[in-house]
């Protein structure tokens, strides 16, 4: 339960808080978390530096996109802690309680019931050594011996009774309460299972969310998704290595990526040109063409157009296309 407590939420200091405001019986205050307040700082960078710009809008489709992941990590709480963490902390705090301190004052009364016993028998040991010793007494002090070990012997069985009588009482309500165990396991079995689907709603918004931003900055002129350093190789979607595996993905350096003595032919020709496309593009808005990979499309240049992009035909579709999803046929 407490590790479950620090994976939703790792910070100490708002556990505490959150702790102390549960026994307050007070509502917590809403508090912004890291993805929301990462995605607020990326959104006012992106402000400053000026939505037109490339760097500014990319910062501000982050910072949309982290705050999107902040709010479904606040409902994978929220839900986590409803489903799982309050009905396990009920229980613990509550029933489990009451079966721990069933259990040990079974263990008392199993303690009592053992020296019960024990005291009878050596009471009855007491009568037995009594009557062998008191043949060399009168008649009166045999008798008062006599009634004395009756007397404790009595006692003795009397005691006994009663402590097992307690004993079994105590046993039947400890097992009554330990076969609730199994009803206990399958609604806590359910609480796991909605714990469970809670975090594969949360991972998959985040997948989905992620994949969302990866196709918008995917559809920025690529001069300004390239490092410095990266004179070569076209970046692969993490959908496709997903596909395609890790071992392949090692072969994926080796992709044709038109040269730029090709493209500039390509522009300052008015023909047009064949080209395969390497891997799937989903257009960005109306002026642009979704591709599919390994299609065969008809591409040109068009006077005007952004160095980055040609204009794409497939049949009577046509639309702007990213040259870096291309490879230029021969």
């Amino acid at each position: 339960m407490k590790q479950t407590e620090v994976l939703l939420q790792p910070n100490p200091n708002a556990r505490i808080e959150e702790f102390v405001y549960e026994k307050l019986d007070r509502k917590a205050p809403s508090r912004i978390n890291n993805p929301e307040l990462l995605g607020q700082y990326m959104i006012d960078a992106g402000t400053e530096f000026g939505p037109g710009t490339a760097y500014g809008n990319a910062l501000i489709k982050c910072g949309e996109t982290q705050k999107r992941i902040g709010t479904a990590d606040r409902e994978l709480i929220q839900t986590s802690a409803l489903n799982f963490l309050t009905p396990l902390r009920n229980f613990i705090e509550g029933d489990y309680k009451t079966i721990a301190k069933e259990r040990k004052l079974l263990q008392n009364k199993r303690l009592d019931l053992d020296a019960a016993k024990t005291r009878l028998k050596k009471a009855k040991a007491a009568e037995t050594k009594s009557s062998v010793s008191s043949v060399c007494l009168s008649v009166s002090n045999r008798k008062i011996l006599w009634l004395n070990n009756f007397k404790s012997i009595l006692l003795s069985e009397q005691e006994l009774r009663i402590t097992q009588s307690e004993f079994d009482r105590q046993a039947e309500i400890t097992r009554l309460l330990l076969e609730g165990i199994s009803s206990t396991h399958a609604h806590h079995l359910r609480c796991l299972n909605d714990f469970v689907e809670a975090q594969m709603t949360y991972y998959a918004q985040c997948y989905q969310y992620m994949l969302d931003l990866q196709k918008q900055l995917g559809s920025f002129p690529s001069n300004y998704l390239s490092n410095n350093n990266q004179t070569s190789g076209t970046p692969v979607p993490s959908a496709l290595s997903n596909a395609i595996g890790p071992s392949a993905m090692a072969s994926t350096g080796s992709l044709v990526i038109p040269s730029p003595a090709n493209l500039n032919d390509l522009k300052e020709s008015s023909g047009s040109r064949k080209a395969r496309v390497l891997y799937d593009y989903d257009a960005a808005n109306s002026t642009e063409l979704s591709l599919l990979a390994d299609e065969v499309i008809t591409v040109f240049s068009v006077v005007g157009m952004d160095s980055d992009w040609l204009m794409g035909e497939r049949g009577n579709q046509k639309g702007k296309v990213p040259i870096t999803y291309l490879e230029l046929l021969n």
